[in-house]
């Protein structure tokens, strides 16, 4: 049976350092079996993802996993079920920032605990769309007593450069980890980051490991196939592949992978999740993965390890890559730009809510 690595972000927070992403499961991301996906949590439980990661804007999701958590207390009993750790996230509406009250930040959390069907939650990722609305820090303080309150276990922060990051540090605030994109295509978080975070006892959660799917065997050999997509998570990830480098370079790059995992017997998806794994302050890398028949392929990272010769081979490639470059959600931020015109603004008050503009306008 493989040995599922686990790292522990605080006292009594030991997460596995692979975390089953729950995005997919929400809307935009094509359709969902929804009964499979909620039993298939359990075979992640019992392989060693004790971990999952959700937010308060991912529609349905967090209801689906507490169905699953309480399903499993019904049957196996609390012990097991609290093997199941929950990362969500606290994402107010860009709308609702300059007027938002600390009782309705206190309410979504509430909400989450009543999704969720637990007591407390393990952690609670703050993000703030635009820092310049609003007062930011006052409402973490919120999530703050929150803690006190029993029920919040740890606080982080997702999609924040370290400068944002040390505004609350600065006020005293403990954040255990901070969630940003991380892979192989986008070395982003090497800019500041990982220096700063090492500097002040936070981990690095990475989501966008695998690039919405495009670091798969599925895109070996493929043509370019622009930006028309079914859903915004390959469209954001393909912008990503624009900021790396031509199509050509990204191509080089998943055979780089390839020849690298046909040498350790695993597949290129696991050798992208373990460079990234490997890197500096990196706790977990978040790897979106629906169905328990994608659980053997998730579990290969753990399988192997990576030599000098096999980082010399992807350092090949990256050496040639042209970005991303900047702060991490430096590109998504700008609401104006490719990146920022893809996202959604208003999920909790608008479920329907509509992007700004296209990627390629």
């Amino acid at each position: 049976m493989t040995n599922v690595e686990t790292i522990r972000l605080r006292p009594g927070h030991e997460i596995s350092r692979v975390i089953k992403g729950c995005w997919q499961l929400a809307g935009d991301h094509g359709s969902v079996d929804r009964s499979a996906a909620i039993a298939d949590m359990e075979a992640f439980l019992d392989a060693g993802i004790t971990t999952f990661d959700c937010a308060d804007i991912y529609t349905g999701v967090e209801e689906m996993i507490g169905e699953f958590i309480a399903d499993v207390r019904r049957r196996r009993g609390a012990s097991v079920a609290n093997r199941a750790l929950v990362h969500t996230k606290l994402v107010p509406d860009l709308g609702l920032l300059p007027t938002i009250t600390p009782e309705q930040v206190e309410a979504i959390v509430d909400r989450s605990l009543k999704r969720l069907q637990i007591d407390r939650l393990n952690l609670v990722q703050f993000f703030w769309w635009d820092m310049a609305q609003g007062n930011a820090v006052d409402q973490l303080d919120v999530l703050r007593r929150c803690q006190e309150k029993g029920k919040i276990a740890n606080l982080g922060v997702t999609n924040w450069e370290y400068t944002n990051i040390a505004r609350f540090t600065d006020a005293g605030f403990d954040i255990a980890s901070a969630q940003v994109q991380y892979s192989v295509l986008d070395h982003r978080p090497e800019n500041g980051l990982a220096d700063w975070a090492a500097d002040h006892d936070m981990q690095i959660l990475c989501y966008g490991t695998l690039a919405g799917g495009f670091l798969t065997e599925k895109w070996l050999g493929e043509a370019d196939p622009g930006f028309v997509f079914e859903n915004r998570s390959l469209i954001k990830y393909r912008l990503i592949i624009d900021e790396f480098g031509p199509w050509e370079v990204f191509q080089a790059l998943l055979r780089a992978l390839k020849a690298v995992g046909d040498k350790h017997g695993v597949s290129l998806s696991s050798v992208a999740t373990r460079w990234v794994l490997d890197r500096p302050q990196v706790a977990a890398a978040i790897v979106g993965a629906r169905y328990a028949r994608h659980l053997p392929m998730t579990l290969e990272v753990f399988d192997f390890a990576l030599d000098d010769e096999d980082r010399a081979t992807i350092r090949a490639v990256l050496d040639q890559a042209k970005g991303p470059n900047g702060p991490v959600y430096g590109l998504e931020g700008d609401r104006s730009g490719r990146h920022g015109r893809i996202m959604k603004y208003n999920l909790n008050t608008k479920p329907d809510d509509t992007v700004l503009g296209t990627a390629d306008g």
